[in-house]
C-alpha cells in the first residue's frame, strides 16, 4: 500500500477508530480500506506509536478504591493500586505496574514540562510502556550519576534517558558523574564546574520527578546494591545503621532520616530536601519486598504520588499500621 506520510497517518486514525471504538476486527478493517489484514496492524501499530491512540486503565474500584484511599491519607498523597493476579510471578508484577506508571507519566507531559528521571530497574520497564505524545519543549533531565569503578553507567541510564525524548519529543540532559563520589569533596567541587552547575539547574527546575524505590532487603536487590556502586564493607555498615533503601541513589533509614548518614555527602542524586521543592513526585513500587524501603521515602516526604501493586498497597497499609508510632513527616 503506497501512500504518503500525511494519507498514512489519516489512513492509522482511521483504522484506529474503526478498531479501538467501532470495534471491527482486522478483517474487516482490511475489507474497508482495500488492504491487507498485515497492512490494518501496523497501520493501528503506527497510530499507538505516533500518540493518536491515548490508553487508560482505571482498576476495579471495589479492589483498589479503600486501599488508595486510606494508604493517602495516612500520608498525604496520592495513590494508584494496581490489581494483579493472585500468585503472579515479580516479573509479571513489574510489568503491570510499569504499564500504569508509565501511562501516567505519559499523561502528565505537556509542552514545555520538565522531567527529572533517576535511572533504576523499575523506570527501565517503565519506559517501554511510555506512550508517545508531543510535548513541545520539554526537557528531561537524569538526576542521578550512574557511573562506578567499572563502568560509565552511559549506555544504561542514556538509553533510558533516550526514550523519553523519543516518546515526548523532549531535549534530553545527561548527568555523566559518578552514583557515588569516593570523596565529598570531590563532589562539590564537581558542582561548581559550569557543565555540571548547567544540568544541575535543570534539575532544580523540574516540574516531576520519577523514581522507583531502592531496596536492600529485596530479593533481587536493587542496582545500587547489587551493581558493584557499593562495597561489600559499606553495605554492612549501612545495615547497621538502619538503611533500608534509597531514592535517587540517596540513603534512607526506615524511619525516613538520611542528614547524617556520611554516604549522602558523597551521593550525586538530590536530597529530600531538594526532591520536596519538585511539585510532582512520582514513586514507582512493585515488589512485596520493598515496604520498609517504601515506608522510610513516604516518611521522609519525597512522594506525593504513588504507584503501587495491590498486594503490596496491602502489606504497606497493615505495615504502618503496625508501626504507626513513627511520625510522618508529610501529613
Amino acid at each position: 500500500m503506497d501512500m504518503n506520510r500525511q494519507d498514512r497517518a489519516q489512513a492509522a486514525y482511521e483504522a484506529a477508530v474503526m478498531h479501538f471504538v467501532q470495534g471491527e476486527t482486522m478483517e474487516s478493517i482490511a475489507r474497508r480500506l482495500s488492504v491487507s489484514r498485515s497492512t490494518v496492524s501496523r497501520l493501528i501499530s503506527e497510530a499507538k506509536d505516533t500518540g493518536l491512540v491515548q490508553v487508560a486503565i482505571h482498576p476495579p474500584q471495589a479492589a483498589a478504591s479503600e486501599l488508595q484511599n486510606t494508604i493517602g491519607e495516612m500520608f498525604n498523597v496520592g495513590v494508584k493500586v494496581v490489581p494483579v493476579p493472585f500468585g503472579v510471578n515479580e516479573a509479571r508484577r513489574l510489568n503491570a505496574v510499569a504499564q500504569v506508571a508509565a501511562i501516567t507519566v505519559s499523561n502528565l507531559m505537556k509542552p514545555d514540562t520538565v522531567i527529572g528521571v533517576a535511572w533504576g530497574n523499575t523506570i527501565a520497564s517503565l519506559v517501554d510502556h511510555l506512550v508517545p505524545r508531543p510535548a513541545r519543549g520539554s526537557i528531561a533531565v537524569q538526576l542521578n550519576g550512574a557511573a562506578n569503578a567499572s563502568t560509565t553507567g552511559i549506555p544504561y541510564a542514556g538509553s533510558l534517558m533516550e526514550q523519553f525524548g523519543k516518546s515526548f519529543g523532549s531535549a534530553v540532559q545527561h548527568f555523566s558523574v559518578p552514583a557515588f563520589f569516593d570523596f565529598a569533596e570531590t563532589r562539590d567541587a564537581l558542582w561548581r564546574e559550569r557543565s555540571i552547575s548547567a544540568v544541575r539547574a535543570i534539575q532544580q527546575k523540574a516540574d516531576i520527578a520519577l523514581f522507583g524505590i531502592g531496596s536492600m532487603t529485596s530479593k533481587s536487590p536493587s542496582l545500587v546494591y547489587s551493581g558493584g556502586y557499593l562495597s561489600f564493607d559499606e553495605i554492612r555498615e549501612l545495615r547497621e545503621d538502619g538503611v533500608v533503601g534509597d531514592i535517587c541513589t540517596v540513603l534512607l533509614r526506615g524511619d525516613g532520616s538520611w542528614e547524617d548518614l556520611e554516604i549522602n555527602s558523597r551521593a550525586s542524586g538530590p536530597t529530600p530536601t531538594d526532591l520536596q521543592r519538585i511539585p510532582q513526585r512520582i514513586g514507582v513500587v512493585s515488589g512485596t519486598d520493598k515496604i520498609a524501603a517504601t515506608v522510610a521515602a513516604l516518611r521522609a516526604g519525597v512522594i506525593t504520588d504513588l504507584v503501587i501493586d495491590e498486594d503490596s498497597a496491602e502489606l504497606l497499609h497493615a505495615f504502618v499500621q503496625r508501626s504507626s508510632n513513627y511520625p510522618l513527616e508529610n501529613s
